[in-house]
């Protein structure tokens, strides 16, 4: 693709479609958390959201040319399947437990545990970059609950631990740093679409049974089709998310594609404050922003 557009054009292309990924991942996420609000079963309405996703990817997968699938791709990409599992389980308890300004920031400690294992069982040094980031982003973490600190130095620290929401998405944030080193692996061994086309309709399969599960009882509570209904548009702004995040990651270095896609970050704090009247704005904005820069600090700064 590179060879194909001039210079300027190269970059203005991945760029937005790396905003576009980040918007979409913001806003699927917005709306996940108002049909949760209106009490929508939290596993049905991830599954759903799923489902919706696979028409578009297998369509893609079907219409443009593939390569070979290389040695090492069905087993990265069946390892990685369960803890994806048990990450989207935790996922959207996350945004129906507690507000979104206190939860998707949390999903920038990934590239920190991606640093720290290797850190701790390899002994590897952080580079200058990557250690300034992993600053930016625990002092950003700290930012968040800011208002708290009248109550000791140590109480905005305490106030994660007392938040469900953002201790599932701290989960959340330590599994994905299993599946994207997993993820990765499949795609050097495939494409993002072949991997995609051959993942996600694999961890639909695999949450199936849970979600017939909750459906035990609860047809006269809410009925299928109000869930149908109120998933449509975050499965497509999902699968757009999908879609242009793997035209985008194939454009250019993963590191920048990822850096810019981590500000939906900072969009799902500002749908929090529109959508969910969540208070704080901010010193919730201000450490998310510290947070994302963390990260693309840890992701610029990588060797």
């Amino acid at each position: 693709m590179r060879e194909d557009l001039p210079g300027g054009a190269f970059i203005m292309t991945w760029f937005i479609l790396s905003l576009l990924c980040a918007f979409c991942l913001a806003s699927s996420d917005a709306l996940v958390k108002r049909a949760l609000a209106k009490g929508h079963n939290d596993l049905l309405v991830a599954w759903l959201r799923l489902l919706w996703t696979l028409p578009v990817i297998v369509g893609l997968y079907l219409a443009l040319p593939q390569p070979e699938i290389g040695a090492g791709f069905y087993r990265a990409a069946l390892l990685a399947l369960p803890l994806e599992l048990i990450a989207l389980i935790l996922y959207v308890k996350a945004l129906k437990l507690s507000p979104l300004s206190l939860t998707v920031p949390f999903l920038s400690l990934t590239p920190i545990f991606l640093l720290i294992v290797p850190t701790l069982l390899l002994g590897e040094r952080l580079t200058p970059a990557g250690g300034l980031g992993v600053a930016l982003i625990g002092v950003g973490g700290y930012t968040l609950h800011l208002r708290r600190m009248k109550q000791g130095f140590w109480a905005p620290l305490k106030s994660i631990l007392h938040e469900p929401g953002s201790v599932c998405m701290i989960g959340v944030a330590l599994l994905y740093s299993f599946t994207s080193t997993l993820g990765k692996q499949a795609i050097g061994a495939s494409s993002p679409l072949l991997f995609a086309a051959f993942y996600f309709p694999l961890l639909a399969l695999l949450m199936t049974p849970l979600a017939l599960w909750q459906l035990r009882g609860r047809l006269g509570v809410m009925p299928v089709h109000r869930t149908l209904a109120a998933t449509f548009m975050p499965g497509m702004l999902f699968a757009l998310m999908l879609v242009s995040h793997m035209f985008a990651v194939s454009m250019v270095n993963v590191a920048y594609m990822i850096s810019v896609k981590r500000l939906s970050l900072v969009i799902g704090v500002l749908y929090g404050h529109l959508m969910f009247g969540e208070e704080g704005l901010a010193e919730r904005l201000l450490g998310t922003v510290m947070m994302v820069a963390g990260v693309a600090l840890i992701l610029l700064g990588a060797p």
